[in-house]
């Protein structure tokens, strides 16, 4: 009887979500998920080379009170396509150093899609003032769903932790 118990007690435990992260669920599930675990961190960034003008861009989010994703900030170097020439309704546009910023965003989203760049974009996720390149645990050319969810130990051991990645 103590040993069904414990297989069952186990079993609860792996599949239990239990660990509040930042997860990248690739598209096709068969492959792994990769995440960052989150213990009191509210912010991360994501950075990549646009692929016009060749110059890095940052977008920062915050993680809201509802586990939603909040872009506050956006940096860029060039008007080229695909990037903004101003701000939106209550949004900040700023011109600095030869960078261009908005500032004061507060688009919301439970979760957004991102494909990891294959040539040039080499997409980076700015977390603890450290940069991951996602290509490190995420194959160039995958598209992942980013959201924030709690992951069970079978999901956190199957899947892989970005921050121990390098």
């Amino acid at each position: 009887m103590l040993v069904i118990c414990c297989i069952i007690a186990s079993i609860l435990i792996a599949v239990t979500p239990l660990k509040l992260a930042i997860v990248f669920q690739p598209y096709h599930s068969s492959t792994k998920l990769a995440y960052l675990p989150l213990n009191n961190e509210t912010h991360f960034k994501i950075k990549y080379t646009h692929s016009i003008h060749l110059t890095d861009v940052v977008e920062s989010y915050r993680i809201t009170a509802n586990l939603e994703i909040q872009q506050y900030e956006l940096i860029y170097q060039d008007f080229a396509i695909g990037m903004p020439s101003n701000a939106g309704k209550g949004e900040i546009f700023i011109r600095k150093n030869g960078k261009y910023s908005i500032e004061n965003m507060n688009r919301v989203f439970p979760y957004f899609y991102l494909r990891v760049g294959q040539v040039r974009a080499n997409h980076r996720v700015i977390f603890q003032n450290k940069e991951y390149p996602l290509s490190q645990s995420i194959a160039p050319g995958t598209s992942v769903k980013v959201e924030i969810r709690k992951l069970t130990m079978f999901e956190q051991w199957k899947g892989v932790n970005i921050l121990e990645s390098i």
